[in-house]
């Protein structure tokens, strides 16, 4: 009994990691602008936030499967997130600002509220229905994503063009969760196979390219 408790924590835990690689990307955007003192703080209060969302939503994952559309208009609103992520301050002197701070705080969690559908419903399946199992499953990830989003955060400030990277990252989860939207998806397979994938590509696109321009636009 033991051994079947611990290997579906081990099970649970292990797909918690894997699914979130993009919500540490997301953590790592979100901050990236902070001053140093903040950044930290940012990260640990938007993860409670984020945790405290995720664990809602997984005592209604049964509910949240009745709602139609409810993954697409996830991926809709997960696109000006990803665009908002690519813009960065002119100046970071005025980052510090409360605005700034709770600014960073309330998208790591709208963000992952919303990327976190898909996980909250692969996660309870795997726990078939117990919820402690998800609780000590997030309890055990989430310090290791928010470990991994500062190393991130620290990648982004040497090499920016991770932060095109992270929020490409942000774009294509936004379209996938369009195509794989029950109704939805069941309509795009019946016009075109290719549109399930032509259409996170092009929001890919898209993204990087407002992305692009409003950082082109920052220069001038």
């Amino acid at each position: 009994m033991h051994m079947e408790f611990l290997s579906s924590v081990l099970s649970i835990v292990i797909l918690d990691l894997v699914l979130a690689g993009d919500n540490a990307v997301v953590i790592a955007l979100a901050a990236r602008n902070l001053p140093r003192e903040k950044k930290n703080k940012a990260i640990y209060l938007g993860t409670l936030g984020a945790i405290v969302i995720r664990t809602l939503m997984t005592l209604c994952a049964v509910w949240l499967l009745t709602i139609p559309y409810l993954q697409a208009l996830g991926g809709l609103v997960l696109i000006p997130v990803a665009c908002k992520l690519l813009k960065k301050e002119e100046h970071t002197e005025h980052v510090d600002s409360s605005t700034g701070f709770w600014g960073a705080i309330k998208t790591i969690i709208i963000a992952d509220a919303v990327m976190g559908i898909d996980n909250v419903l692969a996660i309870a399946g795997a726990a078939h229905g117990d919820f402690l199992l998800v609780v000590i499953g997030l309890l055990i990830s989430v310090p290791i994503v928010v470990w991994g989003s500062k190393w991130i955060g620290r990648w982004m400030e040497d090499y920016p063009i991770l932060v095109y990277v992270g929020a490409g990252i942000l774009a294509w989860t936004a379209g996938s969760m369009i195509v794989h939207d029950k109704i939805i998806g069941s309509y795009l397979n019946s016009v075109s196979h290719v549109l399930t994938f032509l259409i996170p590509i092009t929001i890919v696109g898209l993204v990087l390219i407002f992305g692009y321009l409003s950082g082109k636009g920052k220069k001038k």
